[in-house]
């Protein structure tokens, strides 16, 4: 049943077709990447070092044996490990995982986790490498908890919200510092544009951070968390990746969205977020569903039914109720690593 939904679903189909054909090296040549799982005994404690909550580390040790039973299945997972630890750390390289429909079953759900739990001990390494300490990779890996929590609230069933997000984190591309997550990434054209209009040295393709808010980790965004996180990136980039110089720091969200002010107050802890970027525009077409899921867990929740517990809640609804919508903003910031101002 598994294969059969994934190969009617056109775009994972073409999915499985691109990423077999770019598996360059054998699984069995003598450095190609393993696909190794923990035993049923171990993998209790690997889950819970990724944050994976208790409700989900039976079903994902359960389930185990039915993916070490399926040639197909197992053939699969070494390809996306292949795929994803290839070229490791190199932005914008590595394999993003797909999604597979809730039809696909509990394995299909759970599929992404296990190709993050068997390129587990090749992240390590890259991170022990650069020297990273342990507490921010086992901080960054942990986010894994995290999308399956958001799954279970959005979907009443165990799986992986946006497994192509974590990817990110198994890449070397993406660090939990503090409150806030900080993408190693490139600027776009739209940025480029803008932050060379503003004096600044960089071109579209350089390099830039993006920062990124995750949920569920704490209050929103006091200024007392953004400097923090914002003190330890600055000490962290130089140290571990030297050879990139990072001087701006971008920002893609709804809560860029300078609607916001119109509900909040001044010395909201958005609004003083927001006040730390120079927006330079938004999106064109709405995008009420990020708000709806970041807020309210639920991107499809009817919006007469929205509650108004909080300021927040109150302001993404009432706008939406009144005939509005909502917009991601893009903001970036001058970005001084430590030694430079």
């Amino acid at each position: 049943m598994l294969w059969d939904v994934v190969r009617a679903d056109e775009r994972l189909a073409e999915w499985l077709k691109e990423l077999e054909e770019g598996d360059e090296e054998a699984p069995d040549a003598p450095d190609a990447p393993r696909a190794w799982l923990p035993d049923a005994e171990e993998l209790p404690d690997v889950l819970q070092d990724l944050a994976v909550p208790y409700e989900d580390v039976n079903d994902l040790v359960a389930l185990r044996r039915t993916l070490t039973d399926d040639e197909e299945a197992t053939a699969l997972l070494g390809r996306c490990v292949r795929g994803l630890v290839r070229d490791m750390g190199k932005i914008g390289k590595g394999l993003r995982l797909r999604p597979f429909p809730l039809e696909s079953g509990p394995l299909g759900r759970y599929f992404p986790v296990y190709v993050l739990v068997a390129a587990l001990p090749y992240v390590r390494a890259y991170h022990r490498e650069r020297g990273i300490p342990e507490d921010i990779s086992r901080r960054t890996l942990a986010d894994v908890g995290r999308g399956l929590v958001l799954h279970r609230r959005r979907f009443g069933v165990g799986g992986l919200v946006a497994p192509g997000w974590f990817s990110l984190h198994f890449h070397g591309e993406l660090f939990q510092l503090g409150r806030l997550q900080f993408q190693r990434t490139r600027l776009g054209g739209r940025e480029g544009v803008a932050l060379a209009a503003a004096g600044l040295a960089l071109r579209p393709g350089e390099h830039c951070l993006d920062l990124h808010i995750p949920d569920y980790a704490g209050p929103l965004l006091t200024p007392e968390a953004c400097d923090r996180s914002l003190a330890l990136a600055r000490e962290f980039f130089p140290r571990h990746f030297p050879a990139e110089h990072y001087t701006a720091g971008c920002c893609h969200s709804w809560l860029l969205d300078p609607q916001l002010k119109r509900y909040l107050p001044a010395d909201s802890n958005i609004v003083r977020f927001q006040e730390r970027f120079h927006i330079t525009c938004g999106n064109s077409e709405p995008g009420d569903d990020l708000p709806l899921r970041f807020v309210f867990g639920d991107p499809d929740l009817p919006v007469e039914t929205l509650p108004r517990r909080t300021r927040l809640e109150r302001a993404v609804g009432d706008h939406l109720r009144a005939g509005g919508h909502w917009y991601s903003g893009h903001g970036w910031f001058r970005f001084t690593p430590s030694g430079e101002g």
